[in-house]
């Protein structure tokens, strides 16, 4: 499988960077400006340590990369995490860098385009843009963890985010202890009024 990963500027860094490190296949990588540096201040990771966790990277002005074409083939593309603007963007159809033309070509090719969108709370702008890319093929993933595995630690919590980013590109994983309905039927502890 040949993926493309690219690391836009939203905090969660760590989530494309661990993607990196499990992730089987081919993998071309690029991290915009703005990640490089929210990446430095979250992991102290610099841009060369995360472009070396992939195959190939590409700067995200090089508009000439192979990637920016719908003739060179690539399975799928994660964004992780995708800023609100860089979504925005991939919704309104700007191409305006390596990361936004590729996730174009995705979509145009109907390719696997997975965005892992770190914003909170969200606007109904950035609502009817999601709307707008699920409609058009994109897989919107917000970075929301799960606590029914009981996660110990951060890791935990990022392992099971990037275990959903697996599963939508249909790759087998075992990241984390899926739901088993073990709590169903119970109804919780029970609250009071004052």
């Amino acid at each position: 499988m040949r993926t493309v990963v690219a690391l836009t500027g939203a905090s969660g860094s760590v989530y494309g960077t661990r993607l990196l490190q499990v992730l089987p296949g081919h993998k071309t990588v690029i991290v915009s400006d703005d990640a490089a540096a929210i990446a430095e201040h979250e992991t102290g990771m610099g841009r060369a340590e995360i472009e070396a966790l992939g195959d190939e990277h590409y700067s995200n002005s090089d508009l000439a990369a192979p990637v920016s074409s719908g003739s060179v083939k690539f399975d799928a593309m994660v964004i992780a995490p995708c800023s609100a603007s860089t979504m925005s963007k991939i919704a309104c159809g700007i191409a305006d860098n390596l990361i936004t033309r590729a996730a174009s070509v995705a979509l145009k090719e109907r390719r696997r385009l997975v965005l892992v969108v770190r914003e909170t709370p969200l606007s109904t702008i950035h609502l009817a843009n999601m709307e707008r890319l699920s409609a058009a093929g994109a897989v919107i993933l917000p970075a929301c963890p799960a606590f029914y595995p009981k996660p110990k630690t951060v890791d935990d919590m990022v392992d099971f985010v990037v275990s959903r980013v697996l599963d939508a590109l249909g790759l087998e994983n075992d990241m984390y202890e899926r739901w088993s309905g073990g709590v169903r039927g119970s109804r919780g502890p029970r609250r009071t009024r004052r």
